[in-house]
């Protein structure tokens, strides 16, 4: 057995997610599918490391100890990026998809689990195959996968990861060619001025004070979640994750320093930084999945996802499109929810553009869609719905 210490992993971590962007530059069909350069590259020493074992060459063991700082790390940016000026420019149409998004994410949890119980494995296998994956994407996976596996549930993490590249495939397949329908099929034309633009950039160059002020931002927020998190399990006997603790943490902070130090938060300082954290803990994630204990759950598996993708393109185009207001905006919408409600939010924003390149632009989907598919559906739906269905389902 070949044995990589805590300094090597994150090494090989760093060198797999550079591998896998220069395979999705070189291959058309990864970039064609937005398929993540880390899960690239982590899948692919999963596969070789399955070869290894399985041919009885060698076995690799990874210290992926430093995966979680790298997760919490990604997820605290998540809530930094959550300003309430974005939230009050969205209106009624972003509570309506918000709510909307909440009754997916319930169904997708029921669909995981029930369907579980019919091909006879675990439960908590089927929340993997739900919310977890479906609407949290490979970050969602990695991130409750090592909670679930920490119950005792092997496979998780590997499961999830599967779950999240098939849903990842089939969002990016639905997203543009359903929106291409609805916009054909009722003749809709884009239209301005339906909300103020608003876009939040950073203009400041990126230096080492101004650096560390994030940087201390981010560690205030990890530490308070940490305590948040113990503090909700003692007083409940619930298990809170320590970045959903974090991410809540960030939101408060965020809002505070915009009340009271407007300018300080420098958002292109946190996206770096919660880029090359997903980026680090992604390939983490996905390197150290066994393969080999995914070959007798393939068939349920799959028939979990194909259920779940019928039932998010059913719900998209006969019940969502209609309440957003059957527009052409609501089916540039459409477009955006079926990537982050199949995959995650990069998928909805690549799904939307390559529909308004083609039919024209949709100032409210390119507001709407990122904050609840990025941030809002988490904090508000997908958080509370999986951490409840974990606890009730988790073995006493």
């Amino acid at each position: 057995m070949i044995e990589l210490n805590q300094i090597t992993t994150l090494f090989l971590a760093a060198a797999l997610y550079l591998l896998g962007t220069a395979l999705v530059n070189r291959i058309g069909i990864l970039d064609r599918f937005l398929i993540p350069a880390p899960v690239v590259g982590g899948l692919l020493f999963a596969i070789v490391a399955l070869i290894l074992k399985s041919s009885g060459i060698v076995e690799i063991s990874l210290d992926t100890s430093l995966q979680s700082l790298f997760m919490v790390a990604f997820f605290t940016t998540v809530g930094l990026g959550a300003s309430f000026k974005l939230i009050k420019l969205g209106g009624k149409l972003l509570i309506i998809y918000l709510l909307l998004c909440g009754v997916t994410v319930f169904m997708q949890n029921v669909i995981g689990v029930s369907l579980a119980k019919v091909f006879h494995i675990d439960p908590l296998l089927g929340v993997m195959s739900g919310a977890v994956s479906m609407s949290g994407g490979h970050g969602g996976a990695a991130a409750y996968g090592t909670t679930i596996e920490g119950l005792g549930v092997t496979s998780a993490v590997t499961i999830g990861m599967a779950a999240a590249t098939l849903g990842l495939i089939c969002g990016s397949l639905s997203g543009g060619p359903i929106a291409r329908h609805l916009i054909g099929k009722y003749d809709l034309k884009p239209k301005e001025g339906t909300v103020a633009e608003y876009v939040e950039e950073d203009e400041k160059p990126i230096g080492q004070h101004s650096f560390m002020i994030q940087v201390t931002m981010i560690t205030l927020s990890m530490a308070g979640g940490t305590i948040l998190g113990d503090l909700f399990t003692e007083a409940t006997g619930f298990v809170l994750p320590g970045y959903i603790g974090a991410m809540f943490v960030a939101v408060l902070i965020r809002n505070i320093v915009d009340r009271f130090l407007p300018g300080t938060i420098n958002m292109k300082e946190i996206n770096l930084i919660g880029d090359v954290s997903l980026a680090i803990f992604l390939s983490m994630a996905l390197m150290s999945i066994k393969l080999w204990e995914l070959a007798g759950l393939a068939l349920p598996l799959v028939g979990i996802i194909l259920v779940q993708v019928v039932f998010i393109v059913g719900f998209s185009v006969f019940i969502m499109f209609r309440m957003l207001g059957k527009d052409y905006d609501a089916a540039v919408m459409i477009a955006g929810f079926l990537g982050h409600g199949l995959g995650a939010t990069p998928n909805a924003m690549a799904n939307m553009g390559a529909t308004v390149n083609k039919f024209g632009p949709s100032r409210t989907a390119f507001l709407v869609v990122p904050i609840v598919g990025a941030f809002l559906m988490d904090v508000i739906f997908s958080a509370p719905i999986i951490i409840t269905t974990i606890n009730l389902l988790a073995p006493k």
